[in-house]
């Protein structure tokens, strides 16, 4: 019987399955930041339960700490006690930290794939929505719960129920200025929030399978965004490239053998999902959104669509039906999150802003997803082009994206960010935010107004 990726990789994992419930689901690896596992540990301690495998646990602080001064203490009481707490959890439960004193620190969907944790064929799990990204390496990886990271913890497995398939093709080349960010923000606007709400996205096409692993990353990070499980992508000869001779990734023969698995990693030719889509990479053009649901989103050269049914959002926005985005004066420019802080990223805004300045209106924050990130970027001499461009290159984490941390975005002020969401509230109380892609930022930045990136290349 024909299969797709999807099912291929769930049923190796499959424990066990319930009469009319769910399936056992055996998870390879278990990722655990400083927000969502305080109260698991705690369950645990109460239930007097030990970690079943901590060997399969890994570590890092990301949400809630700053991103200049890392070697202060953390100012926020809250924060500062739950890095406290995933510290001593960690010691106490024989798992590895990387805490911020590491140079392997960083955003959890970030670290995984480059110390090579994250492999294809695997479950991948984390208590955070966007673990997602991973599964641009072939792997079935979702968020889950406080509930479900103590499961995990205590079983190394999950009750879960199998979701439904959807492939989603984009085939043909890519225009000038569009990126990753700009294909997941188009398919987005195309299938709407909920639009995949039930499924698991199988992404493919010849346009996806010419994207870089960091450009997968950025597409399957996303998929949460319109309502999906997780998405993945099939592995190739750029994924074992990518994870060969990282930390983590099998080495010498064990690594040829693990290849010579992960090549199986494929849906079969004639494999059936629940719903298929197709799109012409043609008709993608660099993209913005102007609502407050990553689905509220248009070519950057568009007006705000008549008859917007969500007059709420517009409403929230300071936004009017017909309006035209460019050129619109904004405050803050954010670059960073597990969606767009990685090397590549950085690579790209510094090509932009080489030779400019930032507008004297425009707020910036530029934050690496990693440490490892953050050296790469100083040994190629990005943070001397930001610092020419007028401000600096900060210290790990997931800063503004959401305002967790002291990297927020005041009421009322605009921001064009690089993050996956842009929910009321999201970057602040009261923020406003437009998602784009590293590029579009890096021209807004210097402008001061929202641009379009292909003027400037």
């Amino acid at each position: 019987m024909s299969k797709t990726l999807f099912d291929k990789i769930w049923e190796r994992h499959v424990v066990k399955t319930i009469e009319n419930g769910p399936d056992v689901l055996y998870i390879d690896k278990h990722l655990i930041h400083e927000v969502t596992s305080p109260q698991a540990f705690e369950g645990l301690k109460q239930r007097n339960l030990p970690v079943f495998r901590p060997q399969n646990v890994v570590a890092t602080p990301d949400h809630n700490v700053p991103t200049i001064d890392q070697h202060l203490p953390i100012r926020d009481e809250l924060s500062r006690l739950q890095v406290k707490k995933l510290t001593e959890n960690c010691e106490a439960n024989n798992i590895t930290l990387y805490g911020l004193n590491s140079p392997n620190q960083g955003i959890v969907h970030i670290i995984g794939p480059e110390l090579g944790i994250t492999q294809p064929g695997m479950t991948i799990v984390c208590g955070d929505s966007h673990t997602a990204t991973h599964g641009a390496f072939g792997t079935i990886a979702f968020g889950i719960g406080t509930s479900e990271v103590e499961m995990a913890l205590a079983t190394q497995c999950l009750l879960q129920y199998k979701p439904k398939r959807m492939r989603i093709n984009v085939d043909g080349q890519l225009k000038k200025g569009v990126r990753s960010k700009d294909i997941i923000l188009y398919i987005i606007s195309k299938l709407t929030a909920s639009g995949g709400t039930g499924y698991f996205v199988e992404y493919a096409g010849s346009a996806i399978s010419s994207l870089s692993m960091e450009a997968r990353m950025t597409i399957c990070n996303m998929s949460i965004e319109m309502g999906a499980r997780g998405g993945l992508i099939a592995p190739d000869e750029k994924t074992f490239e990518y994870v060969k001779s990282r930390e983590y990734a099998p080495k010498g023969e064990a690594f040829e053998k693990a290849v010579e698995y992960w090549r199986t990693l494929k849906s079969d030719e004639d494999a059936v999902f629940d719903k298929e889509y197709t799109f012409d990479a043609a008709d993608i053009e660099p993209m913005i959104t102007y609502g407050t649901n990553p689905g509220m989103g248009m070519r950057i050269t568009d007006h705000i669509p008549e008859n917007e049914p969500n007059k709420k959002a517009l409403e929230y926005m300071g936004l009017k039906e017909g309006e035209q985005l460019l050129g619109k004066e904004i405050n803050y420019v954010f670059i960073g999150s597990c969606t767009n802080a990685r090397i590549e990223d950085l690579r790209e805004v510094a090509s932009i802003l080489k030779g400019h300045k930032k507008a004297p209106n425009v707020n910036v924050y530029i934050v690496p997803g990693s440490k490892q990130v953050e050296k790469q970027a100083i040994a190629e001499g990005l943070d001397k082009i930001f610092k020419e461009a007028g401000f600096q290159l900060r210290q790990p984490g997931c800063s503004a994206c959401l305002a967790m941390n002291d990297d927020k975005v005041p009421k009322g002020q605009y921001c064009v960010s690089t993050s996956n969401r842009n929910f009321e509230g999201r970057q602040g109380p009261g923020s406003r935010t437009f998602l784009v892609s590293p590029a579009t930022a890096a021209a807004t930045a210097i402008s001061g107004t929202i641009s379009d990136v292909r003027e400037l290349i």
